[in-house]
């Protein structure tokens, strides 16, 4: 079957955005098949991958709106978790193999306290092998299943918000604020090595992911319901409510050359350099428009297109 006849077998429907409350043991991967399904759909794409282990909100881009991730303005990740003091594993966390036991006395809670301090602001993290960073075009994570071990260059992260809510040994109770693309796993690990102890991530739950909080997210058992009652694209998030962007709208003839990929100009005065979200006539989200000086707006990125004109 040609991409042309699978698109054309698709089932038609809303772009948006559906939150996912992931369960333990499912992967990101496995939630995008699940709504798949659930939508009639391929176009389906998560926004930050969570582990396995790790639970909570887990956004998922709907048919149009996967090519709007590059414009989110909130792509802050929230966690609240636990680090068990005194164990390695091989995958930082609880479902890796015991490497090494910690036999000494643990710290105490203000050295613990200290220790997670050090981490806020702006930090290098080696991703761990057990990850979906690619080498050479390989997952990390196929390596580590062979055996492989090889050298990956750290990356820059930003941890925001790192504060202790409770500490009842070994168990380390922790929230964390931070940029995407930081692994908690990788921090749990660097700070059992901070405290001479060693340390891995028990558990993980993400209770917001840049504009999408927990409390909005269903779990794949009430989306699955939703699916046989008809009823599951009442759930999904209009793509211009996530976006954050000050928002224009344009005319019959202005979208029509939107469309075209052409720019057109701003009623008002806007910010050159800034972004807006550009709305049909009838209401639907249509572009991601830069400002440009002279009140001109240049498509970004443009979600109904056609071919050039001749």
């Amino acid at each position: 079957m040609t991409k042309k006849s699978r698109r054309s077998a698709e089932k038609p429907g809303a772009a948006g955005f559906l939150l996912v409350d992931k369960p333990p043991g499912w992967t990101s991967h496995d939630v995008v098949d699940a709504a798949r399904r659930w939508l009639g759909t391929r176009r389906v794409g998560h926004l930050g991958t969570l582990d396995p282990l790790a639970t909570g909100v887990l956004p998922l881009a709907i048919r149009a709106a996967t090519k709007l991730a590059p414009y989110m303005t909130d792509s802050r990740k929230f966690y609240i978790g636990s680090i068990e003091l005194g164990v390695e594993t091989d995958t930082l966390d609880a479902e890796g193999q015991v490497l090494r036991r910690y036999e000494g006395a643990l710290p105490e809670k203000g050295a613990v306290e200290k220790a997670l301090s050090s981490f806020r602001g702006e930090i290098e993290q080696v991703p761990p092998m057990y990850s979906a960073v690619k080498q050479s075009g390989v997952p990390l994570h196929r390596l580590a299943r062979e055996g492989k071990h090889v050298e990956r260059a750290p990356k820059k992260v930003r941890i925001d918000r790192i504060e202790l809510v409770s500490y009842r040994a070994p168990l380390v109770g922790l929230r964390v604020e931070c940029s995407p693309g930081t692994y908690v796993r990788t921090l749990a690990d660097d700070l059992g090595k901070r405290l001479g102890c060693g340390a891995h991530l028990r558990n993980l739950r993400r209770l917001r992911s840049g504009p999408f909080v927990l409390d909005a997210a269903m779990t794949p058992e009430q989306l699955a319901d939703a699916t046989e009652t008809g009823n599951i694209e009442q759930y999904l998030i209009p793509a211009v409510d996530a976006l954050g962007l000050a928002i224009v709208q344009l005319g019959p003839e202005e979208a029509r050359r939107v469309k075209h990929g052409c720019e057109v100009g701003a009623s008002a005065r806007l910010a050159a350099g800034g972004r807006v979200a550009a709305l049909e006539p009838n209401g639907e989200l249509l572009a991601v428009m830069e400002v440009l000086p002279g009140r001109r707006l240049k498509p970004l990125r443009v979600l109904q297109s056609v071919a050039p004109p001749d």
